[in-house]
């Protein structure tokens, strides 16, 4: 039987909470509001689907460009490429850069 493919394969690891961390999402994260030219960074929250990015641009920091709905859209480098990426705000994270 050929293997499966899925937007998700390969993320049993990635995308595992550990006890602590299970249950509901606070309020402070949904309600966070980016404004265009923040830095965030990109934590996929397992127990949310909807807008979720694909699991190569985990842990990746990118720039707000935009606000689309509910989502924002991120510009992200890869090697000489710049990708779009539309996300929830469960899944971002503010930059705190060091």
């Amino acid at each position: 039987m050929r293997k499966s493919h899925g937007y998700r394969s390969r993320t049993r690891k990635l995308l595992k909470k550990k006890p602590r961390e299970k249950g509901k999402i606070g309020l402070s994260k949904l309600l966070h509001e980016y404004k265009p030219g923040d830095k965030v960074v990109i934590k996929l929250n397992p127990t949310v689907h909807k807008g979720m990015p694909h699991r190569r641009y985990h842990g990746r920091v990118g720039t707000i460009k935009a606000k689309r709905g509910r989502s924002y859209v991120i510009s992200i480098t890869q090697d000489n490429a710049v990708k779009t990426i539309i996300a929830r705000p469960e899944h971002l994270e503010p930059h705190r850069g060091v």
